[in-house]
């Protein structure tokens, strides 16, 4: 069915199938969304500062 280098190709391509479906997962479930959370209060922190800075000088 398969000669040797063929096989040793089939599993490198399914080896590096295997990391990026993982990879991809990890992205997806923790990164993008500690990314998305932390710069969402950042930005609450921000505005907060604003309105206090804005309460103050009026």
């Amino acid at each position: 069915m398969f000669d040797f280098d063929q096989y040793l190709g089939f599993l490198a391509f399914l080896g590096i199938l295997t990391l990026g479906f993982w990879l991809m997962i990890f992205l997806v479930t923790f990164i993008i969304p500690y990314w998305v959370g932390g710069a969402l209060i950042e930005r609450l922190k921000e505005i907060k500062e604003e309105k206090k800075a804005k309460r103050l000088n009026a």
